[in-house]
């Protein structure tokens, strides 16, 4: 009998569901005759839940970074025992997303696998109630573990760096349920690109070097101001704008005209950013888990700019630490750290080289392979959430600012 397995993310962001798209893939390829379902959990939530929880979501980190960053890190302290906000969150989230559990209860899965935290939350609620008995597999999609990751029971978490399995463990997770994986890119990023014929495609020579301008799939961030700094350079560049679903961005952008040294290529949204990646020489970006995992995969330096506060800080700091980043903190301060990687020629190669030592192109697969022995029954490791920790609760990191109205 074949596994029959269900991918849970939640449409807040790009990166959730680029990961679990990445999952399937790799199931597809590490076991065709699967049975494998890939489903958004907001697309099972009451309108007035999904627009409250996705569009408050990119509504705050575009117009209050600071706040979110503020309740991100006060929510990941140590819990000092029940809320009333806890309960709240919990409620709003089981009415909000009332046929997510209809889907897990009578769909007859072998295991779930998730890579956003809503939905392991209320599964691991009905598995705690004896409703169902489903094993799960978590992926964390940030290179560290914030404490809503960690719900129980849940039997096996995959992590992007050593940092995260550290803070899983401190949240109460036992460590024999970790794997340190890296977060799931597509397979295809484990695959060479033929360099001459992508960047032809592109209409670019090689000739300068490539610099990608990446803003995400929603084209948030200073997108104009970044683009004017790496204008300043004083290096001729062939510089390619990726303005995501940003329309009003890819068209000031495009009435920019750039100074003779530089040549431009304005993009709106593409499915080609691995092709981008695979030819660049530096990429200028925010600090998203995916997008800071896709890089990796190829060995591809970073310039990470305007990095959202919370999990796109701390995802910046181990880049950072690690030596495959720098940083601007401003977009007027960018003009000068591009023009210092690329007039060196030490710094662009020590940078691609540290990035490749973190790179996991085939972390999918490694995730798949551990779906495939918890679905088969064949997986040892049962993760309990350490006691004095379980009895405290998840913070209360999302409703209040999803549900208007709601406060800790």
């Amino acid at each position: 009998m074949s596994e029959k397995i269900l991918i849970l993310h939640a449409s807040v962001g790009a990166g959730h569901t680029r990961a679990a798209q990445a999952v399937a893939a790799a199931l597809a390829l590490e076991a065709p005759d699967a049975n494998v379902m890939t489903v958004d959990a907001l697309t099972l939530a009451r309108p007035l839940f999904k627009r409250a929880y996705g569009e408050g979501y990119l509504k705050l980190v575009e117009k209050a970074p600071s706040l979110f960053g503020l309740l991100f890190d006060l929510t990941d302290k140590p819990p000092k025992g029940k809320s009333l906000g806890d309960g709240l969150r919990r409620a709003v989230q089981r009415w909000g997303a009332n046929q997510l559990a209809e889907l897990v209860e009578n769909g007859g899965w072998d295991a779930v696998v998730h890579t956003h935290f809503l939905a392991p939350e209320l599964i691991s609620a009905l598995r705690r109630r004896g409703r169902v008995a489903t094993p799960q597999l978590t992926v964390v999609t940030d290179y560290d573990a914030h404490r809503i990751w960690a719900h129980d029971p849940t039997e096996r978490y995959c992590v992007a760096s050593p940092l995260a399995a550290a803070s899983l463990r401190a949240h109460g997770v036992a460590a024999s349920a970790i794997e340190v994986t890296g977060i799931p890119v597509m397979p295809a990023f484990s695959s060479p690109v033929d360099r001459e014929r992508t960047l032809k495609s592109f209409g670019l020579s090689g000739a300068y070097p490539v610099v990608v301008q990446a803003s995400g799939g929603h084209g948030l961030g200073p997108v104009e101001e970044t683009y004017r700094a790496l204008l300043a350079a004083s290096i001729p560049t062939e510089l390619v704008v990726v303005c995501g679903r940003n329309e009003a961005a890819q068209k000031k952008i495009a009435s920019i005209r750039p100074p003779g040294r530089h040549r431009v290529t304005v993009l709106g949204f593409t499915d080609r950013m691995r092709d981008l990646m695979a030819v660049a020489d530096l990429l200028v970006t925010k600090a998203g888990g995916l997008t800071v995992s896709e890089a990796l995969a190829f060995g591809l330096p970073m310039a990470l700019i305007s990095p959202i506060p919370g999990q796109e800080v701390r995802n910046a700091d181990f880049l950072l630490e690690n030596g495959a980043a720098v940083k601007a903190s401003s977009p007027a301060a960018l003009t000068g750290k591009v023009e210092e990687l690329l007039s060196s020629e030490t710094r662009l190669p020590e940078m691609r080289r540290k990035a490749k030592a973190l790179g996991r192109p085939r972390a999918a697969f490694t995730v798949a392979r551990l779906a495939l022995e918890l679905a088969r029954g064949r997986s040892t490791a049962v993760a309990r959430v350490d006691e004095a920790l379980a009895a405290a609760e998840v913070p209360f990191l999302i409703s209040h600012w999803a549900v208007p109205g709601l406060r800790a």
